[in-house]
């Protein structure tokens, strides 16, 4: 085909709305200047191309009956360095974001990434937080599935919006975090169990299994003990999290105060927050920095942290004893 002929056509289908005839176009129209010589022009046509397939997750929305069961976040600003875990956690994460990115080198040696991960452990530990750096630090949408809304009383619905859900994962790239996930992944002979369940169980099995898309899948949940023992094996790995330690409660407490860190006696205060989340931690500090702005203050006081600190501990056993 003629490269006006190419180009009259490639207007035609932009305006038309035709992506994927779009696409084809374009990359006839670099083939067609590769073969005239012009290789570097290909290689920049090809460039731009792969350029707008990574970024048409921003331009397309998601279809009316799904936009309510999924909430998207584009604009990710967390990064690696946001996340305060252990080495070993941390080699993790960043194991599975090296895998992503060099992901063909993996195929062409017959290996795949690491893209379905369950992550487990305490509330307020970071699994929330883990998705959302991997989807920042490789800059994918955060796609968080609302499971208030996938889970229904009616009869095979639940399903039904499963399957939608594992079409979008396929149709867009992204990172998809199926949270609180033990909603559909409960054992399936628990004594509450009902038939729905264990229905919506099954068809979330088959279809996580059977998923060969580009996206990445998370499960996280508060009860790993709860889930069915089926799903383990279908989770490229299975990620534990658990209270800071007092290194990470030193790091944690440094990193949140920054600049209002002043003279705040820090091992008094990393002792105060032993047995608190990760994200109770954060509140407090938060807290203590806005009492501090408020006041008229550059630093924080020590003294009304850690009496944040202890405000925290006392929410929690409140909490628990409900």
């Amino acid at each position: 085909m003629a490269t006006a002929e190419l180009l009259k056509f490639l207007i035609q289908s932009h305006y038309e709305d035709n992506e994927s005839r779009f696409n084809t176009l374009a990359l006839q129209l670099a083939a067609h200047e590769a073969r005239a010589g012009h290789q570097q022009l290909a290689v920049e046509i090809r460039r731009l191309i792969d350029k707008a397939k990574d970024q048409q997750t921003k331009i397309i929305p998601f279809k009316a009956d799904l936009s309510a069961l999924v909430l998207v976040d584009y604009d990710l600003q967390d990064r690696l360095a946001d996340l305060i875990l252990s080495s070993g956690m941390q080699n993790r994460i960043e194991r599975v974001l090296k895998e992503f990115r060099q992901q063909e080198k993996l195929k062409q040696h017959g290996m795949g990434h690491r893209r379905k991960l369950l992550l487990c452990g305490p509330p307020g530990c970071g699994k929330t937080l883990s998705a959302s750096v991997i989807a920042g630090e490789l800059k994918l949408p955060l796609c968080i599935i609302l499971m208030d809304k996938l889970v229904t009383k009616f009869m095979g619905e639940t399903s039904a919006k499963l399957r939608q859900v594992f079409d979008a994962i396929a149709e867009r790239r992204g990172v998809y975090l199926f949270d609180e996930f033990d909603a559909i992944g409960a054992e399936r002979n628990l004594d509450n169990d009902v038939g729905e369940i264990r229905r919506v169980l099954n068809a979330f099995l088959q279809l996580i299994e059977h998923d060969q898309s580009d996206s990445l899948i998370i499960a996280a949940t508060n009860n790993h003990s709860m889930l069915d023992q089926a799903l383990f094996r279908r989770f490229d790995d299975v990620i534990t999290y658990n209270l800071p330690d007092e290194q990470e409660r030193s790091r944690l407490l440094g990193q949140r105060l920054g600049h209002y860190k002043g003279k705040a006696g820090a091992a008094k205060l990393v002792k105060s927050a032993d047995g608190l989340s990760h994200a109770e931690i954060v509140m407090a500090v938060n807290d203590a920095i806005k009492d501090a702005i408020l006041d008229g203050c550059k630093t924080v006081d020590g003294k009304v942290l850690n009496a944040m600190l202890i405000e925290r501990h006392e929410a929690k056993r409140r909490s628990e004893g409900q």
